[in-house]
């Protein structure tokens, strides 16, 4: 695992605070288990994004952060329902999962879903979700999960995540390298 990047900042706007972190993962047990740690860092209100290809291991990282948030139901990929939506077990956040995949348009396309009425109360994860749903809100956290060059297993997976806008620029990310 990597040492993250210190938070870059090239203007003032808040949105445009970055930290980055990498994290290589091993087995989709250990996806799962990134997903775990990460669901810690998670509050009401955030905007997870998640980024890769078929197969790379978003819904297996969201199964993860459902565990960690302790909510009902198993979580699994919601790519014909688009959405889905798993109370939590006791306090915390609702897991609110979509599967953006199948959406074309921008924000507009994705307003039916109501997302800016869950996300204050909610944890919000979006598969497939660039420019789509990046209006949003300023903070957001990216995560992009990318298959490791010359991985025979096809298992090792190489996720960086981009905290964007202030909240992210205050979370211990680095902690998920650990």
């Amino acid at each position: 695992m990597e040492t993250p990047a210190a938070p870059h900042s090239p203007a003032a706007d808040p949105a445009t605070l970055v930290t980055t972190v990498t994290v290589t993962v091993n087995s989709p047990d250990l996806m799962r288990e990134l997903g775990l740690a990460l669901a810690k860092q998670l509050r009401p209100g955030d905007l997870v994004m998640l980024t890769g290809e078929l197969g790379a291991g978003k819904t297996t990282l969201t199964r993860g952060l459902g565990e960690g948030l302790g909510v009902r139901g198993a979580v699994t990929s919601p790519t014909f329902v688009i959405a889905r939506v798993h109370p939590p077990l006791a306090d915390g956040p609702a897991l609110v999962h979509v599967d953006a995949y199948r959406l074309g348009g921008g924000l507009d396309e994705m307003e039916d879903l109501d997302l800016d009425v869950s996300l204050p109360d909610s944890v919000v994860v979006v598969e497939w979700g660039d420019g789509k749903v990046e209006e949003l809100s300023d903070d957001r956290l990216h995560v992009l999960i990318d298959r490791a060059t010359g991985d025979t297993t096809d298992e090792v997976r190489v996720v960086t995540l981009n905290g964007i806008g202030e909240r992210w620029s205050r979370a211990d990310l680095g902690s998920l390298t650990g």
